[in-house]
């Protein structure tokens, strides 16, 4: 193999290389985007658990309250 052939060859997968990293960036960039989506998503869904949860919570002391108030009318 002479050394313009090997040149030739080095040139090849150097290119080859550059190629995949940079394919390898991108992917890493998309992946970063996605997580830090999911990250918003998982916060908004945590914040509407909450919410979900005291509303679950008055609404349960509204439906003690008013049981309280007919068993006061059912007992007069």
């Amino acid at each position: 193999m002479t050394l313009e052939e090997r040149f030739e060859k080095l040139t090849e997968r150097h290119e080859a290389l550059t190629h995949s990293l940079e394919l390898l960036s991108h992917l890493h960039q998309e992946g970063e985007r996605r997580i830090t989506r999911l990250e918003q998503i998982m916060t908004a869904l945590a914040e509407a658990q909450v919410k979900t949860e005291d509303s679950i919570n008055r609404l349960a002391h509204i439906a003690a309250a008013h049981e309280q108030r007919l068993d006061d009318i059912e007992g007069q």
